[in-house]
């Protein structure tokens, strides 16, 4: 017998979906004026706002006047807002982005009143591993989820568990966010209140949560009322209309006597997943992965550590966008093209703002620099060698080349290339040969500086001479004056022979020593015959590069070999790669099948017709050869069906080149894939297929601070969608001896390969379809949004991934693919030094953070008069482990545990300048240190 019916009216504001963010917002403006003055008008009136503060901030940027009214109404509980500043879809962005996510939503909610302190994920398509961590780090001891929880769930709360051991109680939507958002209105309302608790009480012992309200909807004007004449019912249950934070404070089950879910929940059996999302309109899946990476592994580590004066406010400039673009229904790209379009310029502008950031760290080292010499800086917390490739100037005698880098160590550099010096030729008259200086803006020619001009005045030859660093006395205008007394010399009509050079440059590769987190320089030098540089050996690297050592990587047109990896590239294109005596065969297969589905849901046709046979195929070295890169390119063309339909193929065809660059560099466990095409085609699924070393009935996954483990199926529902058993991973996908590197989110499926017994991964490269939404669908029984075309969603035009693929034996942890996708991720990045050339070289080291599964999460610093860092950390591994924070040359004063939201905790203790701190397994530990910042120059 229910005896309390609590009634908790809300709205679900898709901030942006199938009309972009400006049009939406109006609505939210009326929404928010009715609840406002409804709340003042009846004390009784509750309103939860969704769990998420953008909504209130877009409606109070339009009415400012209001924001004393908002204030009354939190503070007297009335309105129920934050923790989130949006409601994010959990797979699609990085957990760093959901722990922002829920800071930032705090801070603005706080200066409003009282916060929610409730984990409200009404809608997110799955929830991910840790989420229950992620809340309990921030303080939040409750959650509220719809979509994902498993069919073994039979009751409206369960106790949720991360892989760390970290639980959170649960509350369960069973019946959805809005299972009472029809009762009210019409006059019927006592007996549909009491046919929903015939049909829905069984999840509850007792109370009964009726959720009213659901998309874009504002409570009815009569809801009160109504509510008031349920309640004069002596024999019905109480309705007690609330706030979610007043349900959730009431007595619960406790804790011991619920059940327990382990881990992320992508269940189909109670709701749609809509799994689809994750493969459509890939370039904002490459564009959020992209300015996360820069943000939180580049310009606020850098920041944090190097420059004097910090651009807080730019900082949190780029994360509000990436935040924001990170909503269930924005990077998702289940919205129309106008929305998509938003969301892609939004990311793009917050990563514009990291990269400034970045770059005016680096300019601090640039400055500290000599002119003419590199600087080279590392993202990774631990010293490293990476390769770089870099366009530089060159003596033309220089035979042999080496890179020196601070310590006076010399490395070998590889030449790939040399590019022609002879930027431009022409021919001009003696009329126009003084106006050729008019194109010269200040000192600067086709993106280089003017070093001089030559004029032969017998051959009639005029040369612009230009270099990286031009002369800085030159004078534009005495040097038109120049001009202009050689044509009237020449005189009228004399044709001219206009040359425009740069001086010798060549295309060099090196594996480079830098410091962690910080940077040292380097420069080019003539390595002398016989001169030995810096060997492998010398360089911390394994017995096996050694023997490599000098030896070129690229063995022919089809082989690459840097003594850890062999590739062999076959006659149908795909690859042959081997490490440790483990083969995959037919690595980069590429296979392309019909999808007449939608954003959310992945659809074959019932006659679909699957392309995975180029038509023609060719290879090609790329660059020179040598014992740091090898690389080539393999080009493949295939006849694609223009479109499809839900019956079938078209019979017309397009031909498509894709063409595959396959990279080795020396000391790296991996080979480096990047794919590029035109999509010329319609309502198709293209995917790259790598084979398993062996079988593989369960795959591992690397996504939002965990690992997860997956099987080959996914559990359906007696109705709904098909519960296609295709996973997110966001850094790396393992199965079988099979490690794949991510350059961006991706939809992966473990499926069977072409031999008998055998298994593939294929990887979703896009999904090209034509609409939000359809309501007939073949995996889908009900619509997930109105039927609007969407013609951009078909991304036709250039398209691109990155990835990486990793032979080994053991399992992922054994492999050590944590830390190869770190490497993978987190190249080093190179600026030119602008200092006075008498400036000696030098390096500079930053943080070192070590320990056995130890990864460094973030870095930032939180205002410029503080010389303490926060850093966040993640235990990578099923194991305790102990990270190590700090050096000799950059020891650690003091530091204490901080929670997810910066809230200060337990001092910690260091010894001789080293943090020891103990991590169980897959903990996110917070810590603050003080270092000193910012380091000196």
């Amino acid at each position: 017998m229910t005896s309390t019916v609590w009634l908790v009216p809300h709205t679900h504001w898709d901030r942006e979906w199938y009309e972009p963010f400006q049009r939406f917002r109006l609505r939210l403006v009326d929404l928010m004026d009715d609840v406002v003055a409804r709340a003042a008008r009846e004390p009784g009136f509750r309103f939860t706002m969704d769990g998420q503060m953008a909504a209130i901030d877009d409606y109070l940027e339009v009415r400012p006047e209001q924001t004393d009214a908002v204030r009354k109404l939190v503070a007297s509980g009335q309105l129920a807002i934050g923790p989130w500043r949006v409601l994010m879809d959990e797979f699609l962005c990085s957990g760093e982005t959901m722990i922002r996510n829920l800071e930032m939503g705090w801070a603005d909610a706080e200066r409003l009143g009282p916060v929610m302190p409730i984990g409200y994920l009404p809608d997110m398509f799955g929830h991910c591993a840790q989420m229950p961590q992620i809340l309990r780090h921030a303080g939040i001891d409750q959650a509220v989820v719809y979509r994902g929880v498993p069919a073994e769930v039979d009751r409206h709360e369960f106790w949720w568990r991360s892989p760390d051991g970290t639980g959170i109680r649960t509350e369960f939507l069973a019946n959805s966010y809005g299972n009472v958002a029809d009762v009210f209105g019409g006059g019927a309302a006592r007996e549909r209140l009491a046919a929903r608790l015939r049909t829905q009480t069984h999840w509850y012992a007792g109370d009964f949560l009726a959720m009213y309200g659901t998309d874009h909807a504002a409570p009815l004007p009569s809801l009160m009322a109504e509510v008031a004449d349920l309640d004069a019912d002596a024999d019905g249950p109480r309705i007690q209309v609330a706030t979610l934070t007043e349900y959730l404070a009431e007595p619960r089950t406790p804790c011991d006597d619920l059940r327990t879910l382990d881990g992320e929940l992508r269940s189909h059996a109670r709701s749609n997943i809509l799994p689809g999302v994750l493969s459509v309109r890939w370039q904002l899946k490459e564009a959020m992965a992209r300015t996360e990476r820069l943000l939180t592994r580049y310009a606020e580590p850098f920041a944090a550590l190097h420059l004097p004066s910090l651009p807080s406010h730019y900082l949190s400039m780029a994360w509000r966008r990436v935040i924001d673009s990170s909503c269930h229904d924005s990077v998702t790209g289940c919205g129309v093209d106008e929305t998509a379009v938003q969301v892609l310029a939004r990311l793009q502008e917050g990563e514009h703002a990291a990269q400034a950031v970045r770059d005016r760290a680096l300019a601090v080292a640039a400055s500290a620099s000599s002119l003419g010499s590199l600087v080279i800086a590392n993202p990774l917390a631990s010293e490293r060698h990476d390769v770089v490739e870099l366009t530089v100037p060159v003596p033309a005698d220089w035979t042999r080349l080496g890179l020196e880098v601070a310590d006076g160590t010399v490395v070998d550099a590889q030449e790939i290339s040399r590019p022609d010096a002879e930027l431009a030729t022409e021919t001009v008259t003696s009329e126009d040969l003084p106006r050729l200086m008019h194109r010269v803006h200040d000192r600067e020619l086709f993106g280089l500086q003017v070093r001089d001009i030559e004029i032969d005045d017998a051959a009639q030859v005029l040369t612009f001479h230009l270099a990286d660093h031009g002369d800085p006395d030159f004078d534009a205008i005495a040097a038109e004056a120049r001009l202009r007394a050689a044509a009237e010399s020449a005189g009228p009509g004399t044709e001219w022979h206009v040359i425009t050079r740069d001086q010798p440059r060549r295309r060099i590769a090196a594996s480079v020593p830098v410091p962690p987190l910080g940077w040292t320089t380097a420069r080019v030098v003539a390595l002398e015959a016989g001169q030995d540089s810096a060997a492998p050996a010398e360089q911390d690297r394994s017995a096996e590069t050694t023997a490599a050592q000098g030896a070129s990587i690229r063995i022919g047109d089809r082989v690459l070999d840097n003594g850890l990896v062999r590739v062999e590239v076959a006659d149908d294109g795909t690859l042959t790669v081997t490490a440790g005596g483990v083969v995959l065969s037919g690595v980069g297969r590429l296979v392309d099948g019909g999808d007449p589905g939608d954003s959310y849901n992945y659809a074959p046709p019932a006659r679909d017709v699957l392309v995975d046979t180029p038509t023609d195929i060719a290879v090609t070295a790329v660059g020179s050869s040598g014992p740091v890169v090898g690389a080539v390119r393999v080009d493949r063309r295939y006849d694609l069906p223009l479109a499809s339909d839900l019956a079938g193929r078209s019979a017309e065809t397009e031909s498509t080149l894709v063409s595959m660059h396959v990279e080795l560099r020396t000391g790296e466990p991996f080979v480096r894939l990047r794919l590029d095409w035109q999509n010329r085609t319609r309502d198709h699924r293209l995917r790259i297929h790598v084979p398993t070393a062996e079988p593989a009935q369960h795959s591992h996954a690397q996504g939002q601070l965990a690992v997860v483990r997956r099987g080959r199926t996914a559990e359906a529902g007696p109705v709904g969608e098909y519960p296609l058993p295709t996973f997110p991973a966001e850094m790396f996908v393992d199965a079988g001896g099979a490690g794949i590197l991510l350059g961006r989110t991706v939809e992966y499926e473990v499926v069977d390969g072409l031999a008998a017994g055998s298994t593939e991964v294929a990887v979703t490269l896009l999904r090209a379809i034509g609409y939000l939404s359809r309501n007939v669908h073949p995996y889908r029984s009900e619509p997930a949004g109105p039927q609007l075309p969407t013609p951009e969603a078909q991304v036709l035009g250039p398209c691109t991934m990155s990835l990486a693929v990793m032979p080994h034996r053991g399992s992922w942890a054994d492999a050590g693919l944590v830390q190869a996708a770190e490497a993978f991720l987190h190249p080093v990045v190179v600026t030119a030094g602008t200092a006075p050339a008498e400036t000696a070289a030098r390096a500079v080291e930053g943080l070192t953070v070590d320990g056995p599964g130890v990864q460094l999460v973030s870095l930032r610093r939180r205002q410029d008069d503080d010389t303490s860092v926060e850093v966040r950390l993640l235990n990578s591994s099923d194991d305790p482990t102990e990270a190590l924070l700090g050096t000799t040359a950059v020891p650690i004063r003091s530091a204490s545990h901080v929670d997810g939201m910066g809230r200060p905790g337990d001092e910690l203790g260091v010894s001789d300048g080293i943090l020891r701190l103990p991590l169980r397994p897959w903990q996110i530990a917070t810590v603050r240190i003080d270092i000193g910042v910012p380091l000196p120059r």
